[in-house]
């Protein structure tokens, strides 16, 4: 007869797994968390269970190079033997640092920034900071057609003496609209009292705070939010891995990446299977530890084969694999080579990446044979699921979608054009007219939505939900507007009763 007890001991090691050896914190964390696990258990809590507070620097930097998640090769002695804790992370660069301030005998930043981060994780510091995200802000405040369109769509309409009148919307409105993706400007006003129960703290007074955008501007100058994808405190992969992250931000109606993705057949098997997948494998090891692709599979993420042989590597440019942007403002077009895209100027000198007939600004973007390589990279990764047919078969669908989107668009903007010439809108703002609506639904939602449900295998994004159906009938309303201006503009409402005048009896 066997025992009962390997079996008991197999039950008890799956409930209550092994706690990981303990780690050593440093004296100035052990400060840190005598009172914030009081005033903040969550955050503590967090932050207890991230992989920070469960190994050290020194011991990350043994692991073989497809394992390892550290990439700066000086980490400072003095950090290397202990946890990253508060400590480690709010203290570091205090002279960069304009929101460091004297707490409790230590110097202590509030904004932890990729520039902090950078002390252990350079690599991905430095692909990020080349990223659209990074410059997310700049890329809106910047460009003066994305910041008047941002102006425009989240003004105060109000009504006064029957007048419809617009007025430009607080900064607070902003940081909790376009501004709540693309970050903010994180300034110090200056140092407040603040209530903390049973005393009282002097912190620094933060403008544009709390933000995590992805492009928001630190207190140290340095651009971008780590914890935008790895939340604070406990910095997840797997959260970070799942498309839950992304979607905060790529949603409908203008981005909808995650909702094309979630009725396509690929979300179909994550949200089924999920629960069964290795999210914190590090390399990531396609039909062994996850069954289906995820946004950082095809966008960032390092994936091997189960042997570990590597088909992507690791990146933080969330772009570098990309060869065309689907997201058209106005159309597509190859993607850029720098991530500061206010910079660009087409050919009629606007900052926008392509002409309004759909010319694209070439020396700002990447060469056809960077796209080709692209291209063949990104299809490679669908190989490692799918036969090579069927992979190029898709890809082959998604040309087509780009080409004929973009020339729907470009018949809606021939048609605001038509408008813009005979005085029937103004494109001194072309955002703010009714007929200007018309033509932005065109390639900011129903276009955007079409490339997203090809991409991504949703169909109903691409035919019926913001889809042709919307394109179609968009395009035909704004024809039908146009010619009925037209017409008003022809006959004035005092000579249309001359006319009839004349065939009275």
């Amino acid at each position: 007869m066997t025992s009962a007890a390997p079996l008991a001991l197999s039950i008890l090691l799956i409930a209550f797994p092994l706690v990981a050896q303990e780690v050593s914190i440093s004296p100035q964390t052990e400060e840190c968390l005598d009172c914030h696990d009081y005033y903040h258990p969550g955050l503590v809590a967090d932050w207890k269970s991230s992989r920070h507070a469960r190994t050290t620097p020194a011991e990350a930097l043994k692991k073989n190079a497809l394992e390892r998640r550290v990439s700066s090769p000086d980490i400072p002695l003095q950090m290397q033997s202990h946890a990253v804790g508060c400590y480690e992370c709010h203290g570091l660069n205090p002279d960069r640092h304009a929101d460091n301030f004297e707490h409790f005998g230590y110097q202590i930043n509030v904004v932890v920034s990729p520039n902090d981060c950078r002390t252990c994780h350079a690599r991905e510091v430095e692909e990020y900071a080349g990223s659209k995200k990074a410059h997310a802000l700049d890329n809106l405040q910047q460009n003066p057609l994305y910041s008047t369109l941002v102006e425009t769509i989240t003004g105060v309409e109000t009504l006064e003496d029957g007048v419809l009148t617009s007025l430009p919307a607080s900064h607070s409105t902003k940081s909790e609209t376009c501004y709540a993706c693309h970050g903010t400007h994180v300034q110090v006003r200056g140092l407040k009292e603040i209530d903390a129960g049973d005393e009282t703290a002097i912190v620094p007074d933060l403008s544009g705070w709390p933000n995590q955008g992805v492009g928001r501007i630190n207190p140290d100058g340095s651009s971008g939010s780590c914890t935008a994808c790895h939340p604070r405190h406990s910095f997840s992969i797997e959260i970070a891995r799942k498309p839950y992250t992304c979607a905060q931000c790529h949603l409908e109606p203008d981005v909808p990446a995650w909702n094309a993705y979630r009725e396509s057949k690929h979300g179909n098997i994550f949200l089924s299977d999920q629960n069964r997948w290795n999210w914190d494998q590090v390399p990531w090891r396609v039909g062994l530890d996850f069954r289906a692709p995820t946004c950082a599979t095809c966008h960032n993420s390092l994936i091997v084969t189960p042997d570990g042989d590597p088909i992507s590597s690791r990146t933080h440019d969330f772009g570098s694999r990309l060869w065309v942007r689907i997201f058209g403002l106005v159309y597509t077009h190859p993607q850029p080579e720098s991530g500061q895209t206010h910079l660009i100027r087409n050919g009629d000198d606007l900052p926008l990446p392509t002409t309004f007939t759909g010319q694209p600004a070439d020396e700002y973007l990447i060469t056809p044979e960077e796209q080709a390589d692209r291209r063949a990279a990104f299809q490679r990764l669908c190989q490692s699921c799918h036969a090579i047919d069927w992979a190029a078969s898709h890809f082959t669908r998604l040309d087509s979608t780009i080409a004929e989107t973009d020339r729907m668009t470009l018949a809606a903007t021939r048609l605001i054009s038509t408008a813009w010439e005979e005085g029937l809108a103004s494109p001194v703002n072309p955002f703010d007219e009714s007929l200007e609506h018309r033509w932005m639904r065109q390639w900011l939602f129903y276009a955007n939505s079409v490339r997203y449900g090809s991409a991504m295998s949703g169909p109903d994004y691409a035919a019926f939900k913001n889809g042709w159906w919307q394109m179609n009938e968009n395009l035909r309303k704004l024809y039908e507007e146009i010619e009925a201006k037209k017409q008003a503009a022809a006959f004035p409402p005092e000579e249309e009763a001359a006319e009839a005048d004349l065939y009275e009896p």
